[in-house]
């Protein structure tokens, strides 16, 4: 009897691996369009519009830094500044409240308590815009109902001021908070708490030598986000104050619609590029503390 050999042809691991790996990078690739398009040319557009002039007299366009000079002298300067005061502020304020409320949440026994606030928290996140500011207008405003009712005029009470858009700001930004450091604090083990007891650490020397350190990544990221969030409101501020209280995006909503002088029609497009260079440093503070903390909380 003759055996008949038949040939096996072996395809090297490399090949395989490449094959395997090749559907997941075309996977990918609608997401990739998705953020160049919606990302990508936004992002080049303002950065070609904020260092280009328009000569009035021949209609030529030149590369110069005239718009970056410009928006950071003057009005446009205090509006940057009045922005930066009021996103740190509201941040910081709605950072240590909603630390608070969020490890009273966490610490409930109810479990319906803790689904409640979650839920609730996602819901007036996301609730800004006109409508939040109408609401205050009618609640705290010079004719608002609490207003009247308490007589916060004679006591020299204005929603239309700084503090009135940072309490503003802390109706949608302390639930924000919430949902953001809530995991973080489900992330700290009762084994920490039990070892920091049985050395004889009370409750302040647990949260801090403990309990903070761990945290600290996370509560400047969720700081971070909401220093962004305030960062970028337009609509509930150009309700309420107009341009009472100097901010950036109301100035930047000015010199869209034209209210600039001459040959500055792309101050707009550079005060949109200082925005994405503070929040970059913002983040370049944040991203390596965050990975400091996974360490702890994975």
């Amino acid at each position: 009897m003759t055996a008949t050999l038949t040939r096996v042809d072996v395809v090297p691991a490399a090949s395989q691996k490449r094959r395997r790996r090749a559907p997941g990078w075309l996977a990918v690739l609608p997401l990739l369009a998705f953020v160049a398009v919606a990302f990508g040319v936004p992002a080049l557009a303002m950065l070609n519009g904020a260092f280009t002039v328009k000569n009035q007299a021949t209609g030529a366009t030149s590369y110069t830094t005239a718009n970056l000079t410009d928006s950071l002298q003057g009005a446009y300067l205090t509006a940057l500044l009045g922005s930066v005061k009021l996103s740190a502020v509201s941040a910081l304020l709605s950072t240590v409240l909603g630390l608070l409320l969020a490890q009273a949440v966490v610490t409930s026994r109810f479990r319906t308590l803790r689904e409640a606030v979650l839920t609730a928290s996602g819901v007036l996140a996301n609730f800004g815009g006109v409508p939040l500011a109408f609401a205050f207008v009618a609640t705290l405003g010079n004719s608002g109902v609490l207003t009247r009712h308490l007589g916060l005029t004679d006591k020299g009470w204005s929603l239309y001021s700084f503090w009135g858009l940072v309490i503003v700001y802390l109706y949608f930004l302390i639930p924000l908070m919430v949902l953001t450091i809530t995991p973080a604090l489900d992330g700290l083990r009762s084994q920490w708490r039990e070892a920091a007891q049985n050395n004889g650490a009370t409750a302040v020397q647990y949260w801090r030598h403990v309990a903070l350190p761990v945290l600290l990544p996370s509560l400047l990221g969720g700081f971070v986000l909401l220093f962004g969030s305030a960062f970028a409101a337009y609509a509930t501020a150009a309700a309420m104050v107009g341009s009472s209280v100097p901010l950036v995006t109301l100035q930047i909503a000015d010199a869209i619609s034209g209210n600039v002088l001459v040959g500055q029609e792309n101050v707009a497009l550079a005060l949109s590029l200082d925005m994405v260079l503070i929040a970059g440093l913002v983040m370049a503070v944040y991203l390596p503390l965050q990975r400091r903390s996974a360490r702890w909380l994975a």
